[in-house]
């Protein structure tokens, strides 16, 4: 395993324990990842699979990136930002929501379940509410286990195409 800490783009540690699930937040600078601080400061009690990517904003957040990560070994990835209303670039997390949104419809087709990708809103005073966000999200993606996607094409697409035609 030559690659063994090197980090990643997404934020994916190829080390630790073959069977703890790891997960990736990717998190708005202003509002999120100020919460995330916050709990943190605030010494709240969270679980340690999350590993954080700051970005500018959750509108900067390509769905690609997000299916990078899953590629890259991520067993499931938040994105999060400011709240609809809030976001200091006017309306990025309105952009986010409408990506973000079609791409969660869409995980199924690349054998991803809709499960290990969620996004949300928490702004910098909610560190309490940042915490049990990252809680819930860690009970919701522990029972599905590790992930083992190649990306590409789903089984099922690649065998329509094998057919008459």
């Amino acid at each position: 395993m030559a690659d063994a800490g090197k980090g990643h783009a997404c934020g994916v540690r190829r080390r630790g324990r073959d069977d703890e699930i790891k997960l990736v937040g990717f998190l708005c600078n202003w509002c999120s990842y100020a919460g995330a601080d916050m709990a943190g400061t605030s010494r709240l009690a969270q679980p340690a699979a999350l590993r954080i990517v700051r970005v500018p904003c959750s509108g900067r957040v390509d769905p690609l990136l997000v299916m990078k990560a899953f590629q890259e070994g991520a067993d499931g990835v938040l994105v999060s930002g400011c709240h609809p209303g809030d976001c200091h670039y006017n309306e990025g997390n309105y952009y986010a929501r409408r990506r973000l949104e079609l791409l969660k419809r869409m995980l199924p087709y690349y054998g991803v379940e809709p499960e290990r990708f969620h996004y949300t809103w928490v702004s910098a005073s909610e560190g309490g509410r940042w915490a049990e966000v990252v809680a819930e999200f860690t009970a919701a993606v522990e029972p599905l286990g590790k992930l083992h996607y190649a990306g590409g094409a789903p089984a099922a697409a690649a065998g329509e195409e094998d057919g008459d035609g």
